[in-house]
């Protein structure tokens, strides 16, 4: 069906597009007349929190960008951050969250072709993906769907494109039940002097639109995208885009190709709001105009109104300026690989945005006002309530291997192996790491010793209790993953994803996350580089818990001494850096309060910067001397949790004393921050290791040396042992029982 250019503006039709009263009249003042219906649409289209991050500006200027190996922070399609010997990684994170709650399989499996198309339209061979799924509790009716087709779509994109997918998170919880989350995130690699943008320049040049054709698929998905949903949730199925890997595989050959060429002037990704987003942002940037005639774009559909085309979110496609002398031959490339190959436009010198179609013009917008007078927004917001600390002796008791054994067991703990099974973590060759570990590690090819290292990391559940302490901690987790692997962590990309912001407790939340990721990324040397945005996560008016993922790239100079988390052999010896005395005793918000005795009281575990700092450095250069033989953060559940994880990727048991005068509960499931578990290839009473225990000293740094791995059980302190069949039957068992119903 069309709909006609010419139909009326009403204050219904307004709404529908999600622009209240005032932002109307603000496109009234702007443009000095009404609106035309196509016109309407790139409003909605340019100035909704999706694209517009309204909301969300003035708190992003505040997070720190730059470094000394940043090359591109915020601002394009991806961040790109310099390795050396003129290499760089070019990496993104980007949400698909609302899609993916409507149509599973296609909202996921787009998610995963739109952050890999950031990628390649910088210019940089995608080269590992990950993901962080949020699901709502497993006893929800709709939440093993949910888990069966995102799961699928990840795969099924990502598999058939041919990137190896190395790592991820997967949680459940009832606030999730009716707004799930899907966080993509891609890497690629460039060379630092074959780095492409998407700035514009030069008038009169060709503007040039690539890949699949035009259809309605994704109509109005931005802007669905930055809607709560409601009942009628079910209506908005078809504004959810449908992808197709092989030819987002073909477009990758041939943009790179073309790349190589030199004909490229300036490029950008088709993404949200589709032809829309992408030809504005292309000449905004490069101060010029842009006229389209929608007449020349491919469509795959009859009758496709200008609105249609404008607002489309068909996938595959990107949109090029390019040197019009190599038109003939940046065609013959694109026709080879039997894609679309169109000039559409051409570049102007009036920063007008015209649009023609079927010899009318349906819009013509000054092209900067749109995105730059977007509104923007200094929402008024209420600091979150700090949750009142346990009392003192408040540790509820329980059997110390049950209760391992028991989370283990339950949804959060438990082995992902189902998940990500049915993933290709192997393809391209290079992976060095199985997901499963701290992070994913891929070798750069072509260098002998490089390799990159991948992690993605939140615990939303801190975030809710304390959104500050939560906002570091995400950091200082990511940072600590990379970190344990042996790698220089370089920078960092966000996915935030909150609830509704025209709430004060909920930008209050935001606030006061952006403020503690702020905070950990300068005191780490982390930069922001990349990022999104994802807000109005809820339905009905129940909003998610807060979840800013962080997901960070690390740099390891010789991949021979990387770390990995199991046990290499029998008889060594287990070192706990990092430990306060009594090895921890932090519970509040943890996993053990939670799943055995059904309490979320309490604070989440501060977060000292200078001591992550410290510790993680220090580490770091532990594992680059060879004399770390396994290496492992502590997080959720504790120590007695990551020893299981070490003696379960390994299969070798490890016997760990109780440490004096202190309540095993709290040392073994306390989550407090800054730990990591070491085993040392070291005899510990002899030279060697002296001399690290004094540099440990003199950094001021505790290290304990706790125990010693070997035999077939894991036994921790006075409780009894816990046979190793015994924990991976509790940890393999949880996901495939529930996927099974």
């Amino acid at each position: 069906m069309t709909v006609s250019n010419t139909r009326p503006i009403t204050p219904d039709l307004v709404a529908a597009h999600g622009l209240k009263p005032d932002e109307y009249q603000r496109v009234l003042d702007l443009i000095g007349r009404e609106p035309t219906f196509t016109e309407l649409g790139i409003f909605s289209a340019m100035w909704n929190e999706h694209c517009s991050y309204k909301s969300s500006k003035k708190w992003l200027r505040t997070l720190p960008t730059e470094g000394e190996v940043v090359i591109q922070g915020p601002g394009e399609n991806a961040g790109v951050v310099d390795i050396g010997d003129g290499d760089c990684v070019v990496f993104k994170m980007e949400s698909h969250n609302h899609p993916s709650y409507i149509e599973p399989y296609q909202g996921a499996a787009t998610g995963v072709g739109g952050i890999l198309r950031d990628v390649f339209t910088m210019g940089a061979r995608p080269i590992a993906a990950m993901n962080a799924l949020r699901f709502g509790e497993p006893g929800h009716p709709k939440t093993r769907h949910l888990v069966s087709g995102v799961v699928a779509g990840v795969g099924g994109y990502g598999n058939s494109f041919g990137v190896p997918t190395v790592g991820g998170e997967v949680n459940f919880d009832a606030r999730y039940n009716g707004n799930i989350l899907v966080n993509a995130f891609a890497a690629g690699l460039a060379r630092t002097d074959g780095i492409f943008y998407s700035k514009a320049s030069g008038v009169g040049l060709p503007v040039v639109y690539l890949g699949a054709k035009t259809g309605r698929d994704g109509v109005g998905g931005a802007t669905m995208a930055s809607a709560e949903f409601g009942d009628d949730i079910e209506e908005k199925r078809p504004t959810v885009q449908v992808g197709d890997p092989f030819t987002e595989k073909c477009l990758l050959e041939a943009c790179l190709e073309l790349m190589a060429f030199g004909a490229v002037i300036a490029i950008q990704d088709m993404g949200a709001a589709g032809l829309t987003c992408s030809a504005v942002e292309m000449g905004a940037k490069g101060d010029l105009g842009i006229e389209l005639d929608l007449d020349k774009v491919p469509v795959r559909e009859e009758r496709m109104s200008a609105y249609d085309m404008m607002l489309s979110e068909s996938q595959e496609r990107m949109l090029m300026v390019l040197k019009p002398e190599k038109e003939a031959e940046a065609e013959a490339i694109f026709r080879k690989w039997d894609l679309d190959f169109a000039v559409v436009g051409h570049t102007t010198d009036d920063l007008r945005f015209r649009v023609l179609h079927q010899g009318e013009e349906v819009a013509n917008l000054p092209i900067k006002d749109l995105g730059d007078q977007a509104p923007e927004y200094d929402r008024p917001w209420m600091a979150p309530a700090k949750p009142a600390p346990l009392a003192a002796g408040d540790v509820p008791q329980a059997d110390v291997a049950d209760a391992l054994l028991k989370m283990l067991d339950g949804p959060d703990l438990s082995s992902r192996r189902w998940v990500w099974e049915q993933y290709d973590t192997l393809i391209q060759g290079n992976s060095l790491q199985r997901p499963g570990g701290d992070a994913g590690v891929v070798r750069v090819e072509g260098h002998p010793t490089k390799a990159l290292a991948f992690s993605s990391d939140v615990t939303p559940r801190y975030c809710e209790a304390d959104p500050y302490e939560g906002g570091k901690q995400a950091v200082a987790e990511c940072w600590r993953n990379l970190t344990a692997t042996g790698a220089l962590p370089l920078a960092a990309t966000d996915n935030l994803n909150f609830g509704n912001p025209e709430r004060p407790e909920i930008m209050g939340q935001f606030v006061h996350a952006i403020k503690g990721i702020g905070e950990a990324c300068r005191a780490l040397g982390f930069p922001i580089v990349s990022g999104n945005v994802s807000l109005y996560n809820e339905t009905n008016g129940r909003g998610i818990l807060p979840t800013p993922t962080i997901g960070g790239v690390g740099l390891i100079a010789d991949w021979a001494s990387m770390a990995r988390i199991g046990f290499a052999a029998e008889g060594q010896t287990i070192l706990l850096v990092g430990a306060p005395a009594g090895w921890g005793s932090h519970l509040g918000q943890s996993v053990y309060m939670r799943d055995i005795h059904g309490r979320t009281d309490g604070p989440p575990p501060p977060v000292d910067l200078g001591h992550e700092k410290r510790v993680g450095d220090q580490v770091r250069a532990m594992i680059a001397s060879g004399i770390v033989t396994a290496c492992h953060d502590l997080s959720d559940g504790g120590l007695a949790v990551a020893l299981a994880e070490m003696a379960m990727a390994s299969g070798i048991g490890a016997s760990v004393d109780a440490p004096a005068g202190a309540d095993p509960v709290a040392a073994f499931f306390g989550e407090d921050q800054g730990r990591y578990l070491l085993t040392l290839s070291l005899d510990a009473g002899g030279k060697e290791w002296q001399a690290v225990e004094a540099e440990l000293n003199k950094l001021g740094i505790a290290a304990e040396r706790i125990g010693t791995t070997g035999g077939s059980d894991l036994k921790l302190g006075q409780a009894r042992a816990i046979p190793l069949e015994q924990l991976k039957t509790a940890h393999e068992s949880w996901f495939p029982r529930f996927m099974e119903g």
